[in-house]
């Protein structure tokens, strides 16, 4: 017999167990990891399913909370409890620096939105997707902008910003307090006109962004009103961290 054809079955004879080994190694691990699962499944929870389950749960809670105020302002509201009335007059006294109570006055509407296609359908060809839609530190940088010139109020969309409230950008979607907004996102402010217009033109970020407004098509307007209405903030006043600066007489 061939020397050749004596080493070939030699190394068929070495090399199919050593390959049924690895195999058998590789589907253990792979059993170890999954659980005895699939690693690949399609109804793995998606960011944007997370994203409409807490706000869900945002709104049942507040539906909850709404009807648990009720209830206690029926319970108590004609009580003669002094404890009680003197928390009453001091969140009502608290109620316009909280941002609860809704205010009008002068002030400034600013829009940004995501970059437009052109008249053929198109965007720029050497555009990438990032550059084409608002980031969260667009809005940051707006928002900012308009607190360092002392804006008296500010709203977003259909919202009061306050000190705790922390605009998310998720994909191209903003979350504001267990609430998801598309695009255009308005934000409104009242105060100094040509101080906030001054503030908004010196803030490196916004004029980054408006550098993206001219090459790649973003949208961005600002608009004066004379008599701006902004509304009062209607969820959870919640403080993890605060403490009070004082005692609190009755």
């Amino acid at each position: 017999m061939p020397q050749n054809a004596t080493t070939g079955r030699g190394a068929w004879r070495w090399g199919v167990p050593v390959v049924c080994l690895l195999a058998g190694l590789l589907l253990a691990a792979t059993h170890g990891v999954s659980g005895g699962d699939e690693i690949r499944r399609s109804d793995s929870p998606r960011l944007v399913d997370l994203v409409r389950q807490s706000q869900q749960s945002v709104d049942r809670l507040s539906a909850q909370r709404d009807a648990l105020a009720e209830q206690v302002d029926t319970t108590h509201g004609g009580s003669s409890d002094r404890a009680l009335s003197a928390m009453q007059a001091r969140a009502a006294e608290l109620a316009g620096e909280a941002g609860v109570d809704p205010v009008h006055g002068p002030g400034l509407i600013v829009t940004l939105t995501d970059a437009q296609r052109d008249a053929n359908g198109r965007f720029p060809r050497d555009a990438s997707p990032d550059d084409l839609v608002v980031h969260q530190q667009d809005i940051q940088a707006v928002l900012n902008a308009l607190w360092t010139a002392g804006a008296e109020a500010i709203q977003m969309q259909d919202q009061r910003i306050i000190g705790t409230s922390a605009p998310r950008c998720v994909g191209n979607t903003l979350l504001l307090n267990g609430r998801t907004y598309s695009p255009p996102y308005t934000v409104m402010a009242i105060g100094d006109v040509a101080a906030m217009q001054a503030a908004l033109a010196d803030a490196p970020l916004v004029t980054l962004y408006k550098q993206y407004v001219v090459r790649f098509g973003l949208g961005y307007t600002e608009q004066t009103r004379d008599d701006l209405e902004i509304v009062g903030h209607t969820e959870p006043l919640r403080m993890r961290y605060a403490q009070p600066a004082g005692p609190i007489s009755y």
